[in-house]
């Protein structure tokens, strides 16, 4: 998992941003257990590697529909319980208010004005390095990350702007998928670079941010996670989470491990997630022995 859950304070459109989550944790969005390997990573296009910002909307047409009626409001505890499962006991049941789990964005960048796709990539700023878990014993330096901004559809319907940090290499790969699955109108709840308090908080098992480059080593083993090299990327967790040995990441979202009952946000073999990512290079976790159906990597691991 890329992280435990937290709730940071929000920002509205145009003031700095901090950090926050639309799913009440932090990137806890995240990772499973996937293996680390090496750098390994899908070139992109010269004139897309550290370019400044470019905000131009892509060919995808804008949307202006109303939310939908299945959007439900965000439960008040989302992010403030921490888990007391003991381990070797039975996953706690996913709460009646997350299943399904269709909660609206909460925007911490401004929203696309007209509706339609927009990206950017540029190298990591500042202000951004420090409040991600970038740090000097990273397996990736600063000049080999790029800060993506793109465009994603929430589970309201609405386009909304999101924000992660990836290889260089990987940048202009990432924007085109990200570009497929706004196309298709597949929902994503919150898309966020994820924070160090985000990593170390209580986990209250009800995370939900899509993230990518997060600085920590493999759950259970001590080799690096590819979401420290920059080189993988998580997709709504809540709805796709991971399970290894007993053990479901996120912990409140066990509902989830039944793929037979269809419900948005959901990846699921041949879909237009994984075909956007099958697209670039990149393969899907959901096929490993153990699955971790929220995980797409440039390596396979």
């Amino acid at each position: 998992m890329a992280a435990r859950q937290l709730r940071p304070a929000l920002v509205v459109a145009g003031a700095a941003l901090v950090v926050a989550c639309g799913g009440g944790s932090g990137a806890s969005s995240g990772t499973g257990d996937e293996a680390a390997g090496t750098t390994g990573a899908t070139e992109a296009p010269a004139t897309t590697d550290g370019a400044p910002a470019d905000d131009s909307p892509a060919s995808t047409a804008p949307t202006t529909e109303a939310p939908g009626p299945h959007v439900r409001e965000r439960p008040v505890w989302l992010g403030t319980r921490v888990l007391t499962t003991a381990p070797g006991e039975p996953p706690p049941a996913t709460p009646a208010e997350l299943d399904p789990r269709v909660l609206a964005t909460v925007d911490v960048l401004p929203p696309p004005a007209d509706g339609g796709f927009h990206s950017t990539v540029r190298p990591v700023p500042a202000d951004v390095v420090a409040r991600s878990t970038w740090h000097e014993g990273c397996p990736v330096g600063l000049d080999d990350l790029r800060y993506v901004t793109v465009s994603f559809r929430g589970f309201d319907e609405r386009a909304h702007t999101g924000e992660l940090i990836v290889h260089r290499r990987a940048a202009e790969p990432i924007t085109r998928a990200f570009a497929e699955l706004f196309e298709q109108r597949f929902p994503i709840e919150d898309l966020h670079v994820t924070s160090a308090d985000e990593l170390g908080a209580p986990d209250t098992g009800d995370g939900n941010a899509s993230a990518g480059f997060v600085c920590r080593a493999t759950r259970g083993a001590s080799s690096w996670s590819q979401h420290a090299y920059g080189l993988a990327v998580d997709i709504n967790p809540f709805q796709n989470p991971y399970t290894r040995d007993g053990v479901v990441i996120p912990g409140l979202a066990s509902s989830y491990l039944d793929r037979s009952i269809e419900r948005p946000g959901m990846v699921r073999a041949g879909d237009a997630v994984t075909g956007a990512f099958a697209a670039i290079g990149w393969e899907w976790g959901g096929t490993w022995s153990e699955p971790d159906l929220m995980h797409f990597s440039a390596t396979g691991r």
